[in-house]
């Protein structure tokens, strides 16, 4: 997920900041096993259609991991139909409900 806000932010400003911001907040960066990358591809299998990519699933299994019931994602439409490990839906950020 940080590859794909790196590049995001890099369209309008230094691709560097997302980094940053988590390094300055001391903000953990996770990286996946190999059983959450085997984990990623069964959740890419079963969203096919939306489709979900790669930074979609991973944040999906780390959000799992984690025991996570909110995710920061622009992706509204994917993450209104992906599913937590337990079934249940996400709470969505940033919050477009006001």
């Amino acid at each position: 997920m940080l590859t794909e806000a790196t590049h995001l932010v890099g369209r309008a400003g230094p691709a560097s900041l997302p980094l940053e911001l988590l390094l300055a907040a001391r903000i953990p960066i996770v990286s996946l096993e190999h059983a959450g990358h085997e984990h990623a591809v069964s959740l890419m299998r079963r969203y096919a259609k939306l489709p979900m990519d790669y930074p979609d699933a991973s944040l999906v299994v780390v959000a799992d991991a984690l025991r996570l019931k909110t995710v920061f994602t622009l992706d509204r439409k994917g993450f209104r139909t992906n599913r937590a490990g337990t079934g249940s839906a996400f709470a969505l950020l940033p919050d477009r409900s006001g």
